[in-house]
């Protein structure tokens, strides 16, 4: 089915269409339509245009408004003060909006006029270490945007850029050489005890690299072979590679998460880039040699001496650094994947590191006004203190412990309220993981990402307030209320005159797909999350203020199970963007 227009695009296109035939002298006008609290809708554009033209703004709106009669769109129309327009919308149009809506699989969101293809870096853990709190907002936001811009017609391609090579791989492989058995297991392991092997191995790696000078001169020598590609280095490499990719998805699956393997490219993926990448920079002058190290040096970045600090491409011992790897990495994705996007999900933290590697890359041309790069960079996990997130002896936490603690947060709400609903053991244990997990994830994404939150498992599992579980109690209520109204079918009645609580939450169901195109397209999922809260906070006012079922007649409850319906579906569609789940009964 084709998309369906808001009700503020149609208006907004109405108005504009009268202030051109009222002044065809002032072209292509913006009406600036907002929703308001004194109508439906507020249009502000008339004063500015009136002033353009040195006109009087309320002659002018006086004109406009002569050129909208009321009818089916518009209820009424008056102007206000110096020349605003007031509009409150009809109730027919309205509920004739959310019927095209509910009778489309994709509820009217339309796709993007101009798609694109987007590789957006995300969820990069590290190859043979733990997952902790610092991992979690990569893997949270990064997914949301894969599923709205999906959602909205993007080619999106993920990539995991997971820490898989460098320095502390030769005293890790040398160790396992000398210790062949140490990641020897059971054909089937979990995830915890693949992390188990790992942890224990690298602690007892790292103590004989600390107390053996001899291990660990001989720990240097295999960093040197696995760069060189030697074949027995590079297989036990893989070990480590593969032994740490249990681990990661059993923490992704505990996510609800799904990571593809051919989407896992890491550091080493573009081993085989970094000397030409390296070459070309120099050849072209935008990285220069500077004792003896390949750098690219900015005018604006200085250190605290006023000197320069640049770019290290490459080391002056023959090393490449992560520039090296990130500007390859933008070859591929460009020059292979032919995006036109890329986006980085990665720690505020790296903003400067960013910065420069786009501008270098934008210097030798690999990026241009056709393909543009971009950081989603976001802010640290913080304690209820207020200070970064850390266990009482001050490690930083394990990703793992905290959704296994929110989880059985959850399940502990979650059974409070079971005997009341009737559920079975077995939805009692499934609702306190999607609840659970659904908490964790949506406290991340209803923070703007560029911000730090505090992680309050409390407030974060609580029925009150700006919470996954509150959404997904709203959710539940309404698909009880369909339960109950077995035999009645959801149907439009555009004759009937709706409640001031009708209105307001069909307005709202109307602008879930600009919403969704907005945050979509400027890489900000908490708007969408925002967008949720308030659709269930209008549902609650409709629920309090308009019966459903006993309504007055049998077509309002008709009409009321439409809002019903349609309300459920767009908060399952809106949450699952975020990829929260919504269970049917809680």
């Amino acid at each position: 089915m084709a998309s369906v227009p808001s009700l503020a695009s149609t208006l907004n296109r109405r108005i504009a269409d009268a202030v051109s035939a009222a002044l065809p002298e002032a072209g292509a006008a913006d009406p600036l339509l907002r929703r308001s609290d004194r109508a439906d809708f507020q249009a502000n554009g008339l004063l500015a245009l009136a002033k353009k033209l040195k006109g009087n703004p309320r002659e002018l709106a006086g004109k406009v408004v002569d050129g909208l009669p009321a009818g089916e769109l518009i209820g009424e129309i008056e102007v206000s003060g110096p020349g605003f327009l007031n509009i409150t919308v009809a109730d027919r149009a309205i509920t004739e909006t959310l019927a095209a809506r509910a009778a489309d699989d994709r509820l009217g969101v339309p796709f993007k006029e101009q798609p694109g293809t987007t590789v957006i870096d995300w969820a990069q853990p590290n190859v043979a270490k733990e997952m902790h709190v610092g991992h979690l907002r990569s893997a949270v936001i990064g997914d949301a945007m894969v599923k709205m811009m999906e959602f909205t017609g993007e080619k999106v391609i993920s990539r995991h850029h997971i820490g898989d090579w460098g320095t502390q791989f030769g005293m890790l492989i040398q160790y396992l050489m000398e210790h062949p058995h140490e990641l020897d297991h059971k054909d089937e392991t979990s995830g915890e005890e693949a992390m188990s092997n790992l942890n224990r191995l690298y602690k007892a790696a790292r103590a004989l690299f600390d107390a053996d000078a001899e291990f660990k001169e001989r720990a240097r020598r295999r960093v040197v072979d696995l760069q060189a590609g030697d074949p027995e280095t590079l297989a036990l490499w893989q070990r480590f590679v593969d032994e740490s990719k249990i681990y990661f998805y059993s923490v992704f699956e505990k996510l609800d998460m799904l990571i593809r393997d051919e989407d896992v490219v890491g550091e080493s993926g573009y081993n085989d880039m970094l000397a030409e990448t390296c070459r070309l920079l120099e050849e072209s002058g935008v990285a220069v040699r500077s004792e003896g190290a390949l750098c690219v040096f900015f005018d604006d970045v200085k250190g605290p001496d006023g000197k320069p600090v640049p770019l290290i491409v490459q080391k002056s011992d023959g090393g490449y650094g992560y520039a090296a790897t990130d500007l390859s990495a933008i070859r591929d994705r460009v020059q292979h994947l032919k995006a036109d996007t890329l986006l980085y999900v990665v720690d505020a933290r790296q903003s400067l590191h960013f910065k420069m590697v786009f501008e270098t890359a934008r210097r030798i041309g690999w990026l241009s006004d056709d393909v543009h790069a971009v950081q989603l960079a976001f802010g640290t996990v913080l304690g209820k203190d207020g200070k970064p997130f850390k266990t009482r002896e001050g490690e930083t936490v394990r990703l793992v412990d905290l959704l296994d603690e929110a989880v059985e947060r959850a399940t502990a709400v979650v059974r409070e309220k079971a005997e009341k609903v009737g559920l079975s053991e077995e939805e009692i244990t499934e609702n306190g993981v999607y609840v659970g997990i659904g908490a964790v994830k949506y406290a991340d994404l209803s923070t703007s990402a560029a911000r730090d939150y505090k992680f309050d498992l409390d407030q974060m599992v609580s029925l009150n307030g700006d919470t996954a579980v509150y959404l997904q109690y709203a959710y539940a209520r309404i698909r009880s209320i369909v339960r109950r109204a077995e035999g009645t079918d959801p149907k439009a009645h555009p004759e009937l005159a709706l409640a001031p609580a009708e209105r307001a939450l069909g307005l709202h169901l109307d602008q879930f797909g600009e919403t969704l195109a907005e945050a979509a397209a400027s890489y900000e999922p908490h708007k969408l999350a925002s967008y949720l809260y308030q659709l269930s906070s209008h549902f609650t006012t409709f629920y309090d203020q308009c019966p459903v079922i006993k309504a007055d007649t049998p077509a309002h409850v008709e009409n009321r199970l439409l809002l019903c319906d349609l309300t459920a579906r767009t908060l399952r569609q809106g949450m699952a963007l975020l990829g929260l789940r919504t269970p049917e009964r809680l």
